[in-house]
């Protein structure tokens, strides 16, 4: 066997196959006594055919499966043999078998990048001391009596007005007739201002009085978020039912018990603060993550399209989990995975440019997960996830796939922790603009 290797660039090449004649004579031999052991032919004995009635039928059969044969037998002893690394899934174009030619075959693949050994040691870093404020406490508390506000009818005698939550039975149709993404609606309950239908259905709502039905005619605009209505003109008949108004509860410790979990209000504005207090730290985090890339990951090089196809799927699968979430798909909202693809490709080319960075360092300083540390991280996404340990371990040991992959989340987190140690960091208050509220309300 002959393996020639060519450059296609960086991270792809083209490797040359070449089996000796007599390989594939051999093979051929073999295929064919193993068929006229089985063979059933018109006229011949079991076992009888000669061959040449074996190779005027079934020839084109025999071929394939002798391609493919060889191939397999030489294929991964030639990636071996040239030590190639490679990644997904290679592209083998196999040419028709001459039974009297060294069969030749090409294959395509794509490689990591080699990268050159980085030198991370004593790079300057600025940490931000990101503090929670009581003021965000405060807010926070308002956030979680809004979820728990009960919505009482109004008793005063008046029309709806902006800000009012409203009753009501509707139905709008399309040229007259029924339309489903407007079917006849009961007891649907709208804040008049929020534009949960649109702006102008809000605004044919106020001045209402309950009881009243009243019919009109909405122009959805042409970029309307559903595309199903995106520049119709429906006819919608509503009757307002009722007028009800936001009655939150008070911040007490009764409150606390009806979020579960919590004894008193003062237990819930501690957990607050701790989830205030973690999301700062985060963010602190991710900015010295970016201070690092921006220090360090300074030159472009060549991805291997694998991965970039990989990390692209990633990100459009997530984010089609996030619109069914909320009853939504692409064609609704106007997408396709092309143009998703397009928009995002700069996004996946660098998150797979990082990984490799990251990887790199990983490999260049040989780091590894010793068997405390790797359960010590199962025991902390077990209590994340509010699942026992004991079913965290089992599903990795079930997809040992994402067991890799949730190792080598964990290496990568080492390497930043080995950075953040040899470098220089200088600890700094935050600018006086207040920083963006990312953390969410406490809930447990």
């Amino acid at each position: 066997m002959e393996v020639t290797v060519t450059d296609i660039s960086p991270v792809k090449k083209k490797v040359q196959i070449q089996i000796p004649h007599a390989d594939v004579s051999r093979e051929l031999d073999s295929a064919y006594l193993e068929l006229k052991k089985n063979a059933k032919i018109k006229g011949f004995r079991p076992g009888k055919a000669p061959r040449s009635v074996l190779e005027r039928m079934f020839h084109k059969d025999v071929h394939a499966d002798v391609t493919s044969k060889l191939i397999q037998n030489t294929f991964i002893e030639a990636v071996k043999q040239e030590s190639l690394a490679f990644i997904g899934t290679p592209d083998i174009d196999p040419p028709e078998l001459d039974p009297e030619k060294p069969f030749v075959y090409d294959v395509t693949m794509e490689l990591k990048p080699e990268l050159a050994d980085i030198d991370y040691e004593g790079i300057e870093l600025k940490k931000t001391l990101y503090k929670m404020s009581e003021a965000e406490v405060d807010k926070q508390i308002e956030m979680l009596q809004k979820q728990l506000a009960e919505y009482q009818p109004i008793k005063e005698d008046r029309a709806a007005a902006e800000g009012d939550h409203a009753v009501i039975d509707y139905e709008g149709l399309k040229d007259g007739q029924p339309f489903e993404p407007t079917q006849k609606t009961e007891n649907y309950t709208l804040k008049i201002g929020q534009n949960s239908i649109s702006e102008d259905f809000d605004k044919e709502i106020i001045g209402m009085k309950p009881g009243e039905q009243k019919e009109f005619t909405v122009t959805f605009p042409e970029d309307y978020h559903n595309k199903e209505l995106a520049g119709l003109d429906i006819a919608f008949n509503v009757t307002l039912k009722e007028i009800r108004e936001e009655v939150l509860p008070a911040a007490d410790d009764k409150l606390a018990k009806q979020l579960g979990n919590f004894e008193s209000i003062e237990d819930v504005k501690t957990a607050i603060r701790s989830n205030l207090q973690e999301g700062y730290d985060k963010r602190s985090e991710q900015e010295i993550q970016e201070q690092i890339f921006e220090k360090l990951l300074t030159e472009k090089f060549e991805l291997p399209e694998t991965l970039v196809k990989f990390e692209l799927d990633g990100i459009i699968e997530d984010m089609e989990m996030r619109f069914s979430q909320s009853n939504m798909t692409l064609d609704q909202l106007g997408l396709t995975r092309e143009k998703l693809e397009e928009q995002y490709r700069d996004v996946a080319e660098n998150q797979v440019r990082r990984h490799l960075f990251l990887s790199k360092i990983i490999e260049q300083e040989s780091m590894d997960l010793t068997e405390d540390e790797l359960n010590k991280e199962m025991d902390t996404l077990a209590q994340t996830v509010k699942q026992p340990v004991d079913f965290i371990k089992e599903y990795y040991q079930k997809n040992p796939d994402k067991l890799e992959g949730f190792k080598h989340a964990l290496l990568e987190k080492k390497v930043f922790d080995l950075i953040i140690e040899k470098a220089t960091v200088e600890e700094v208050e935050p600018e006086a603009a207040a920083p963006e509220e990312t953390s969410e309300p406490a809930s447990e």
